[in-house]
């Protein structure tokens, strides 16, 4: 019988198939010599892995390595691999399989097949690719949220009723804690072994701490339930609000058990959609959910190997300056700009912040100070516990640094102050003022979206989404000085 080999974000029940099924799970040091990950992704990582070595039991051999190669060298006897998720675990594969015995299995953890993807960008023909068309396809062949042909509640999209900006006079939504996992002596060990690693030379970013995500399906199981209870019926009002004094809001923070493989999004999405028919959450919001899990979520996974390995190399703005030391080592000190700083501290202390903080803020002010795009891309893979080559190749290079030149977003994600203010509660308390764009207490993004705008006149002037706020360039009669105040 062969073994399975599972990569360490393939911990799930859906990535077995035969309860003898013998497994193999090669935990590789080497990873973490050759580039600095945050601290609390490296232990959970390794926790993960470990506490689905001991759920296995016999069953698992469970290999520390300084490498996948070594590690594979002390296993004898032809080896079965899920797809694993990154270009580089690809051409491992392909190389280890030209010298011994490995079954390739179809990728799993996705609502839809690989298969399934290509058939329906081929059918497109020359119609751009849409997320939202995708949406709308993978909801009917699932058959969530859908009456007989037809989206619940008429509609297929919610997006209006779930931008709201963060309530008035309230430092919180009110809502309780997510439920947090306890540590046990697996996480014990993992944290000795990495203090070893530390005192050894190995740099990692951020701080350590307690572990805040589901290392196990139970608790992954646990996460998903108290999101559903507690937070989903606010989810969708504010899922584009940022508030300083609340760190979690009514968000999932699903994405890192779903990204460990620990749960199924297709399970995922069901238990958002029995809610609503339960009358326990408003539909806004589980179809703002839904949309995040098997919208977004797949349609990322699938533009990652749809548009090759090359795509990554996209630097379509000519982006050439090096990300600032500070922003690199997550170093809130840097920067006076509150929203900036709040966004920095909790991926320093926690390696998390919801969507909005990641593009709104921290990828906006890349954009804006011309980082180059692969640079940053690499930052928020070892910088964020959710972060995998597969998420943030699509998700920085298309999307948030519009690197690609257009082919996954229609405009760049890039803002003055003034969205900050109406959509966050940083402004007021920053000694920055969003409606200033030149001067000592001019809000750098209000300033950075100008600039930005005048370098790239000529490439937004024709795009529809972009031509009024380029033709805007004309209005300001400080234009120079504003140029001049590049950083």
């Amino acid at each position: 019988m062969a073994m399975r080999w599972l990569f360490g974000d393939q911990l799930g029940p859906h990535y077995l198939d035969d309860t003898d099924l013998p497994v193999l799970v090669i935990e590789s040091t080497g990873v973490l010599r050759r580039r600095a990950f945050h601290r609390q992704k490296a232990h959970l990582v390794w926790s993960a892995m470990r506490h689905r070595a001991a759920e296995l039991g016999k069953r698992c051999r469970y290999v520390r390595s300084e490498s996948y190669r070594d590690g594979l060298a002390e296993v004898d006897g032809p080896l079965e691999v899920i797809q694993p998720t990154s270009w580089a675990a690809l051409h491992l594969v392909d190389r280890l399989a030209e010298a011994r015995e490995i079954e390739r299995l179809p990728a799993r953890g996705f609502s839809a097949a690989r298969a399934e993807f290509t058939a329906w960008a081929d059918g497109r023909g020359r119609k751009r690719l849409l997320m939202e068309d995708f949406y709308r396809d993978n909801r009917r062949r699932i058959g969530v949220l859908m009456d007989g042909a037809e989206p619940v509640g008429g509609r297929w999209n919610f997006d209006a009723e779930n931008r709201e900006p963060p309530p008035k006079g309230r430092a919180t939504l009110g809502l309780s804690e997510p439920v947090w996992p306890t540590e046990d002596d697996i996480d014990a060990e993992v944290r000795d072994d990495l203090d070893r690693l530390a005192a050894g030379g190995v740099e990692f970013l951020g701080q350590d701490g307690p572990r805040l995500f589901a290392a196990t399906r139970t608790e992954a199981l646990a996460a998903l339930a108290d999101f559903v209870e507690h937070r989903l019926p606010d989810f969708g009002r504010y899922e584009d609000a940022i508030m300083a004094h609340d760190r979690w809001m009514a968000h999932s923070l699903l994405s890192v058990p779903l990204n460990l493989g620990l749960l199924e999004p297709v399970e995922v999405v069901r238990a958002a959609e029995t809610a609503y028919h339960d009358g326990a959450a408003p539909l806004a919001a589980v179809e703002g959910f839904v949309r995040q899990v098997i919208g977004w979520r797949d349609y990322i996974w699938h533009l990652y190997w749809h548009l090759g390995e090359d795509y990554r190399s996209h630097n379509e703005l000519d982006q050439r300056r090096s990300i600032d030391d500070w922003f690199a080592a997550l170093d809130p000190e840097g920067t006076d700009a509150a929203c900036v700083r709040s966004a920095l501290t909790s991926v320093r202390e926690t390696g998390w912040t919801h969507h909005i903080p990641r593009l709104m803020v921290l990828g906006n002010y890349a954009l804006q100070h011309r980082w180059k795009p692969q640079q940053v891309t690499d930052w928020f893979h070892r910088a964020f516990l959710d972060g995998y080559d597969w998420v943030m190749v699509p998700n920085v290079v298309g999307m948030s640094q519009h690197a690609d030149g257009g082919i996954l977003a229609t405009k760049p994600y890039t803002s003055g102050g003034a969205y900050i203010d109406k959509m966050s509660d940083h402004c007021g308390g920053c000694r920055f003022d969003p409606k200033k764009r030149v001067g000592d207490d001019a809000c750098p993004f209000t300033g950075g979206y100008w600039r930005f705008l005048h370098r790239h006149r000529e490439q937004f002037a024709a795009n529809p989404r972009m031509g009024q706020m380029v033709r805007g360039l004309d209005r300001l009669k400080d234009l120079d000085q504003v140029l001049a105040e590049e950083p």
